[in-house]
């Protein structure tokens, strides 16, 4: 089983534990709507270009909308621990697209329950997030208001993106990466507190 292919096993077994109902940290969606987003992205190649293209994503979101509002839900849940389908185009590249998304939505839903605590991930999950963070971070957070530098608490830096005063971010790579996209993220900052306070607030994305 790869990398990705147990990361999305916790997953299924987060959203069957929490229900259809409970709250993640995607803003508006609970676990059905983000059941529904992980399906779509994979089953329905007509609606998944709007999830990156804002010029589609109108149609991605009414697609997105009927999926959760008309598959039962352990339908929906099985649809998405069984992966892509021979005709996706993640299929091929299942093990290395799809790490960082399992574990981000992984994430969203734990996080978003009481009394959550950071998982103890295995290294193999670490080194492909560690990977996947230099990637990502680079494109999600070029327009930040300060010069960030992502680091790791044994001192390395990530990386150093966007323009203005210092603000330093610290982290393993797996809270670097959630907070790379705007999530809740158990980072250190340093740096100016006003400066710090917008790149908290400073939206992060592709």
């Amino acid at each position: 089983m790869s990398v990705a292919q147990r990361e999305r096993a916790a997953l299924i077994t987060a959203l069957r534990e929490v229900g259809p109902d409970a709250p993640t940290l995607c803003e508006g969606w609970d676990a059905r709507d983000l059941a529904a987003h992980l399906m779509v992205r994979e089953y329905r190649v007509d609606a998944a270009p709007g999830i990156l293209i804002p010029r589609f994503a109108p149609h991605t979101a009414r697609v997105q909308d009927e999926v959760a509002e008309h598959t039962e839900w352990d339908d929906l849940v099985n649809k998405v621990a069984a992966g892509p389908p021979l005709y996706s185009p993640l299929k091929l590249i299942d093990s290395v697209a799809n790490v960082a998304e399992m574990f981000i939505h992984h994430e969203d839903i734990r996080r978003a329950q009481p009394d959550w605590e950071p998982r103890t991930l295995d290294s193999d999950l670490v080194g492909r997030l560690r990977r996947t963070l230099s990637m990502m971070a680079r494109l999600t957070l070029s327009k930040m208001p300060a010069r960030v530098q992502l680091r790791t608490p044994d001192g390395e830096t990530v990386l150093i993106a966007g323009h203005g005063p210092a603000v330093t971010v610290t982290g393993a790579p797996e809270e670097l990466l959630l907070f790379s996209t705007g999530r809740l993220a158990r980072v250190d900052y340093t740096g100016d507190p006003e400066a710090v306070q917008a790149v908290q607030s400073a939206p992060k994305g592709l």
